[in-house]
């Protein structure tokens, strides 16, 4: 996926601020690209998983979609390990082929670590974070 370095910086900033508890979110993008970033609340208010209000996440996939566009990522941070899926994440990505899973890693203390992986029948890819200007 490429992103611009602002809706990168947003969701970073997502991270930074919902830390002690993980955060979570979409992407919406285009061809490829993204084109925004949609931050949701954590309602399992954890430091080690997620969870998405059901109303929530289904306005923000229609708001996505009637803008002509798709999810192309869900993204959320590791606050104590590294910015690699967990086995929740594997189980949780089944519901979303082909949906990049962006993973920001809190845990190396000021710089956070920014990784994304395509996770399809519970194989883990890494893909590049291609960053646009």
């Amino acid at each position: 996926m490429r992103i611009a370095q602002d809706l990168l910086d947003a969701i970073v900033d997502h991270a930074r601020r919902d830390a002690p508890n993980e955060c979570c979110g979409m992407v919406a993008t285009d061809d490829g690209a993204a084109v925004s970033v949609h931050a949701a609340e954590n309602t399992a208010a954890s430091p080690f998983r997620f969870e998405v209000d059901g109303l929530e996440l289904h306005r923000t996939l229609t708001g996505i979609e009637d803008a002509g566009y798709e999810l192309g990522a869900i993204y959320h941070s590791h606050t104590r390990s590294e910015p690699y899926p967990s086995q929740t994440d594997v189980n949780f990505a089944a519901n979303w082929p082909g949906v990049e899973w962006i993973i920001v890693g809190l845990a190396n203390g000021d710089e956070p670590l920014v990784r994304s992986f395509l996770i399809d029948d519970g194989v883990i890819t890494e893909v590049p974070v291609e960053r646009d200007a």
